[in-house]
């Protein structure tokens, strides 16, 4: 009798990104970790499993609840030759440490003349979908894609997250790691079934600043960013039933943004559709859409759509929130007005 052995090893992304830091920490003593609730808890999405009964309190660092002194900790580390993992525990507490973040962490490399790196992981919880209101739901990929000095990275699946951190880790430049709250595998959020796929045991890198195609497609491309990437290929599942193919981007990067991978899709398919939850003004959605008006608007069979968020603050209230949330259906209405 033959026994046949399967080499899958699915992960959630929380578990991949605590794999990742562990690695990089065992084959560098300048990485360690910062934030709140990331030691013994192992974090409040659990990114950090495990790394404190490993490393110690050490290199696995507890703060106080303040932002600005704990990220302007992780800079000053990672100028003295650290390599510094900061957790913000909520994308939306940037208001309280924007100047550590960004007139420190992001221009003190412009600011020495290229003489000091600031090699700092901010890794942060984004997206709704919870009723946790206006003040732990937000996603605000834009905002950090639009103040120079960062690179932003945003995995939508286990194997991204995994290869994304060791190359964030590695990189020698600031790097915001943005992770959707719905997408980490964690029992008390729910999760995406798709976002828990194969991970390779061994260390690689994913690199940064490289879109991937996830669903071939010759009649629209719906390009999206972590959870708009699932919203993207549900859409394309129904939109096949109608006899129409789609193509489904994953950006995966924010900074650099891989547009010509695009503009690439959209000469094949003709139609372009984006996907993203934050909000639709000033957003990323519009800055895709721009890349590839830019490049060539003959492309183009139709006008572009954007499935985003309103331009309010997050509701409380669930009904509301998921009214104004993206989802499948949003991106297959969007492409049907395209075709009237």
């Amino acid at each position: 009798m033959t026994t046949v052995t399967s080499n899958v090893r699915k992960q959630t992304i929380a578990r991949a990104m605590a794999e990742a830091i562990a690695q990089e920490m065992r084959t560098d003593p300048r990485v360690f970790v910062m934030g709140e609730d990331i030691g013994q808890l192992g974090g409040v999405f659990g990114n950090t499993r495990g790394l404190f009964e490993e490393f110690g309190p050490e290199r696995v660092r507890d703060t106080p609840i303040s932002e600005t002194a704990f990220i302007g900790a992780a800079v000053g580390a990672a100028a003295d030759g650290m390599r510094p993992v900061v957790e913000l525990m909520f994308v939306d507490f940037f208001g309280v440490c924007m100047d550590a973040i960004y007139n420190l962490m992001a221009k003190n490399t412009y600011f020495s003349g290229g003489k000091l790196s600031i090699p700092v992981v901010l890794m942060t919880a984004t997206g709704g979908g919870y009723s946790d209101a206006g003040q732990h739901s937000q996603c605000l990929h834009a905002t950090f894609a639009h103040l120079p000095g960062m690179k932003v990275v945003a995995p939508s699946n286990a194997y991204d997250a995994k290869g994304l951190m060791i190359s964030a880790i590695r990189d020698d430049n600031p790097v915001i790691y943005l992770f959707h709250k719905a997408l980490q595998g964690m029992g008390w959020l729910g999760t995406e079934p798709a976002s828990i796929v194969h991970v390779p045991e061994e260390a690689y890198t994913v690199p940064i600043g490289k879109a991937a195609t996830v669903r071939e497609g010759r009649d629209v491309t719906i390009v999206g960013i972590t959870s708009g990437v699932h919203h993207a290929l549900k859409a394309a599942e129904q939109l096949e039933q109608k006899g129409v193919s789609a193509e489904v981007i994953d950006l995966r990067s924010l900074v650099p943004l891989d547009r010509e991978h695009v503009i690439n899709s959209v000469r094949k398919t003709g139609r372009l559709i984006v996907v993203d939850e934050d909000y639709q003004s000033y957003g990323v959605t519009g800055e895709i859409i721009a890349s590839v008006v830019e490049a060539d608007i003959s492309m183009l069979k139709s006008p572009p759509k954007r499935v985003a968020y309103p331009d309010i603050p997050i509701p409380f209230s669930r009904p509301m929130e998921q009214w104004a949330l993206p989802n499948p259906a949003k991106i297959v209405a969007a492409y049907e007005s395209m075709v009237k």
